[in-house]
C-alpha cells in the first residue's frame, strides 16, 4: 500500500506542472465554444493590461462577438484580412474603463497570424474595450499593412491556445456588411489571478 501512496504521489508530482501551464492566461466562453488565450505582458504591457482591466470589470460578461471579416469576401477591399471582433454589452464604442497608447507590431514583434488576439481602434491610441481574433494569417493588420489608412496597423497581445475553431466557426455565420445578423453571445470572459497580478 505504501509503494501504491508513494507512487501515486510521484504521478501528481510529475503532472501538476503540466496542469498548471496548461491554464489560460484568459478564456472565453461563448455559444459556439470556449476560446483559450495567452497573453503577452512582456512585449505588450499596456495593451494586455487594458483588456485585464476590462475582464476584470466583466465588461465582456454578457457581449458578443458581432463582426466577421474574411478574405473569402472582400467586398473589393485591396487588403483582405480574417478577423471576428467582440464587443462589451455596450457596444464596440465602449471606453468606459479608458483607452490605451498604441504598441505597434514593430515595437512588440507580435504579428497577426491566425489565432492572434488584438484591439480593434479608430486612431491610433483609441483602442478601448473591442478586440478581435485572427483566424486567418493577416499581414495587412501588421505596422506598414494598408488595411488601415495611417499605416500603423493594430495593436496585437497575445494568441490563442486553444479554441481557435470556435472563432471560426463564428466566422461563418451570416453577415450583411460584416455584421453578422446573428451575434454570437459571450457568455463570460476571465482573466487568471497571474495575470491580474502581473498587471497590478
Amino acid at each position: 500500500m505504501k509503494l501504491v501512496l508513494t507512487g501515486l504521489a510521484a504521478l501528481i508530482l510529475l503532472l501538476t506542472p503540466t496542469l498548471a501551464q496548461a491554464a489560460p492566461d484568459a478564456r472565453i466562453v461563448t455559444a459556439l465554444g470556449e476560446i483559450d488565450l495567452a497573453l503577452d505582458h512582456v512585449h505588450a504591457p499596456l495593451t494586455t493590461c487594458n483588456f485585464v482591466r476590462y475582464a476584470k470589470a466583466h465588461a465582456y460578461d454578457g457581449g458578443s462577438f458581432f463582426r466577421v471579416v474574411s478574405s473569402v469576401h472582400p467586398d473589393a477591399n485591396p487588403a483582405p484580412i480574417d478577423v471576428v471582433q467582440a464587443q462589451t454589452p455596450r457596444g464596440s464604442d465602449d471606453n468606459a474603463l479608458g483607452t490605451v497608447r498604441m504598441e505597434g507590431t514593430r515595437q512588440t514583434g507580435l504579428h497577426h497570424l491566425a489565432g492572434t488576439i488584438s484591439m480593434a481602434r479608430d486612431t491610433p491610441d483609441s483602442a478601448g474595450s473591442s478586440f478581435f481574433i485572427v483566424t486567418r494569417d493577416s499581414p495587412n493588420l501588421d505596422e506598414g499593412g494598408s488595411r488601415n489608412r495611417d499605416g500603423r496597423g493594430f495593436g496585437a497581445f497575445g494568441h490563442v491556445t486553444a479554441g481557435l475553431m470556435a472563432a471560426r466557426r463564428i466566422q461563418q455565420g451570416a453577415a450583411k456588411d460584416d455584421i453578422l445578423a446573428a451575434p454570437v453571445a459571450i457568455r463570460k470572459l476571465t482573466v487568471s489571478p497571474g495575470m491580474v497580478r502581473a498587471c497590478g
